[in-house]
């Protein structure tokens, strides 16, 4: 397949036609090969395809280069690819511009995306806007938005822990993966933690990084299984869940391997985990 590219690119070097340069590049793009993808994209925008800004902006977006992404989405839009706004959203919280991100995020809305309402109620949350990002959720809704469905059921748990929400929320398991632990301790906190157990272990082989803590603390708080809460915590930290490291050093930390959890807690703490922060200084000053 590489090589059939290269052959394109090649035969394509001394043309002028823009569609041309803009389906390799979208060619490249879907083979991995951002860079070359660029080079088109680019220069298919030389050519007079204004819109393929849109284009050149995905690909800098997959590179990490987020501000000329920016840049790119604002060409866009300037031409008319109103579809940018969504990706200028997310380029823009890459680049901690959360402000910016919300107003692309609503002029999306505007235009239609459907993506658009659930991006500004995850970032709203993320900012502290509890309430609006609630509304923002349910109103997408109630609109038949199904990940938003399964998003304000969570969410709803989350705040009262009302039984009633069950159904919700095992209707949201394949739209969003909170769902299934916020299910898992509905279940639990109903007793029926043989149904848990399952549905945890479920989500841990169908590949979900998020079941593999709460698997983990059910094996220790409700089943009095330490080796398999370690085996479970070790998964996650494996599957890339950086909360799980709090919850391995806790648990070596009750079983006296001070070093052990110690070593946790900073992984933990170097991820960003502000409660692995807290619980590392108070072993440190336990030890003084």
């Amino acid at each position: 397949m590489n090589e059939a590219l290269d052959q394109r690119l090649v035969a394509t070097a001394s043309s002028t036609d823009a569609e041309l340069w803009m389906g390799l590049g979208c060619d490249l793009a879907d083979a991995g090969r951002g860079v070359d993808a660029e080079m088109c994209f680019r220069r298919a925008v030389e050519l007079g395809l204004d819109w393929v800004w849109f284009n050149l902006g995905n690909s800098l977006l997959t590179q990490r280069r987020y501000e000329e992404a920016i840049v790119a989405y604002q060409h866009a839009i300037e031409a008319g690819e109103t579809d940018a706004w969504l990706n200028m959203g997310f380029a823009m919280e890459d680049v901690g511009d959360f402000v910016g991100a919300c107003e692309a995020y609503r002029a999306a809305q505007s235009a239609d995306d459907p993506k658009a309402a659930i991006s500004l109620a995850f970032l709203l949350r993320k900012v502290g806007s509890q309430s609006e990002a609630v509304a923002v959720a349910a109103q997408a809704a109630y609109a038949g938005d199904v990940l938003a469905k399964a998003v304000s059921a969570v969410w709803a748990w989350d705040k009262d822990e009302d039984p009633a929400l069950e159904q919700a929320l095992r209707d949201g398991i394949e739209h969003f993966g909170d769902a299934r632990t916020a299910l898992a301790h509905l279940l639990c906190a109903t007793e029926r933690v043989p149904e848990a157990r399952a549905l945890l272990e479920q989500g841990a082989k169908l590949g979900e990084p998020n079941s593999w803590l709460p698997l983990g603390n059910l094996y220790r708080d409700e089943m009095d299984d330490e080796d398999a809460a370690e085996a479970a915590y070790r998964s996650g930290i494996a599957a890339g869940d950086a909360y799980s490291h709090l919850n391995l050093g806790r648990l070596l930390e009750d079983r006296g391997d001070l070093e052990g959890a110690a070593e946790q807690f900073r992984l933990g703490a170097a991820e960003g985990d502000d409660m692995a922060v807290t619980a590392l200084r108070e072993l440190e000053e336990d030890q003084d």
